[in-house]
C-alpha cells in the first residue's frame, strides 16, 4: 500500500479513560452540533462535536461534555435513540449493553432527571444493538446465546428470534420499521419482516466467522460484512453471494461501518494487534483503501452523519479520520 494513504488522525480528543466504544448519533439532534457517546469502564460520557468543515469558527474540533454517566460495569455496546434532542427540551437517550447480559436504556434531560431502565432476557453476552429509527419506542439486540431480541422502552420483550449460531450486528430499515437485518457469526446475513416473524432474504459469507456487518442506510440494496480477514459486499437484488471480496487486515477484520454520507465508502477496523489496531477507509471504486490509520489500541467505530469523517475510540483519547470524498 502507498505510503500517502496512511496518516495520523485529523483530529484528537482527549478522554479520562480507556474508551471502550464510541458512538456519533445518526440522527438530528435539532441544533447543528452532533450528539457522541464514547463509553469505557463504568462510565458513559455524552458530548457534542463540531467541525472546522462545518464551522468556520472551530480550530479542528470543539468538543463539549454533556453529562458524565456512571455505569455499573464496563460498556460494550452502545446505541443512541432518534428522541435524542437538544432543541426545544433537551432529552438525551441512548442504550448500553454489558458484560452481566443486561440492556440499560438510560434517559436524562442534563439537568435533573436522570432514569436508567434495566432490561434482563439475554442468556449470553450482548454483542450489538440498535433503536428502532423513527420514533425510537423499540430496541433490538442480538446476542451469543442465539437470539435477536426486540423490546419496548418498558423493557417488556416483544419479539424472540431464533437464530442458527451467534447473533454479531443487527440493523433496522431506514423507514421501513417492520424489516430488520441480522448477521450471524457462522456467515449468514438474514432479513426479517417482523409482522410474520420470518425470514424474508438471507445472504451468505461463504466464510466464518463473520464478525460484523452493516447495513447501508444510504442505499438499502447494499450490505456489507468482514468476516476471517476480508471485507464483503452484497448487492441484495443480484445474488445472495457478494458481489465483492477483498483481504484487507493482516489479522483478523473486526468491524464494518458504512460512511452516512456517502454510500461508495466504507470503513473496517482489524482485531486489536500485538502492535496497534488498523483502520482502513475503502472506497468501492478504489482496488486500495483510500486511508489508513492506526491507534496504538483501538476499540469501536463510527461515522459522522454529514460529513466523511469516522471515530475511533484509543487509550485515553478519541481519534478522528476526516476523509475526501
Amino acid at each position: 500500500m502507498q505510503d500517502e494513504s496512511s496518516r495520523s488522525a485529523s483530529y484528537t480528543v482527549a478522554c479520562e479513560d480507556y474508551v471502550h466504544v464510541v458512538e456519533f448519533s445518526p440522527f438530528s439532534c435539532g441544533t447543528p452540533v452532533s450528539l457522541l457517546a464514547y463509553g469505557g469502564n463504568q462510565y458513559v460520557v455524552v458530548g457534542t462535536c463540531l467541525f472546522q468543515e462545518e464551522d468556520m469558527e472551530v480550530e479542528g474540533v470543539e468538543f463539549t461534555v454533556l453529562r458524565a454517566f456512571h455505569h455499573e460495569l464496563r460498556v460494550d455496546a452502545l446505541a443512541w435513540s432518534p428522541e435524542s434532542r437538544l432543541d426545544r427540551i433537551p432529552t438525551i437517550r441512548f442504550c448500553t449493553a454489558a458484560a452481566d447480559r443486561k440492556l440499560r436504556l438510560l434517559t436524562s434531560d442534563l439537568q435533573d432527571r436522570h432514569e436508567v431502565k434495566v432490561m434482563e432476557g439475554h442468556a449470553s453476552y450482548i454483542n450489538h444493538l440498535v433503536f428502532e429509527p423513527t420514533e425510537g419506542k423499540q430496541i433490538a439486540s442480538v446476542s451469543d446465546d442465539h437470539t435477536c431480541r426486540v423490546w419496548d422502552l418498558d423493557g417488556n420483550e416483544n419479539t424472540t428470534l431464533r437464530l442458527r449460531s451467534p447473533g454479531v450486528s443487527v440493523c433496522w430499515h431506514p423507514e421501513e420499521v417492520f424489516k430488520l437485518m441480522v448477521a450471524e457469526k457462522k456467515g449468514t446475513i438474514r432479513f426479517y419482516d417482523l409482522v410474520t416473524q420470518q425470514a424474508i432474504l438471507s445472504l451468505d459469507c461463504g466464510q466464518s466467522p463473520l464478525m460484523s456487518a452493516d447495513w447501508c442506510l444510504t442505499n438499502t440494496i447494499k450490505v456489507g460484512a468482514v468476516a476471517g480477514n476480508n471485507w464483503l459486499i452484497w448487492d441484495i437484488t443480484r445474488s445472495s453471494y457478494p458481489q465483492e471480496k477483498r483481504p484487507a487486515h493482516i489479522d483478523k477484520a473486526r468491524l464494518f461501518k458504512w460512511s452516512r454520507a456517502n454510500e461508495n465508502l466504507f470503513s473496517t477496523t482489524g482485531c486489536p494487534g500485538k502492535i496497534s489496531s488498523q483502520l482502513l477507509i475503502h472506497h468501492l471504486g478504489h482496488p486500495q483503501p483510500v486511508m489508513l490509520g492506526s491507534a496504538s489500541v483501538g476499540a469501536g467505530l463510527s461515522w459522522h452523519r454529514t460529513l466523511p469523517l469516522c471515530v475511533i475510540g484509543g487509550d485515553r483519547k478519541l481519534l478522528f479520520w476526516m476523509t475526501e470524498m
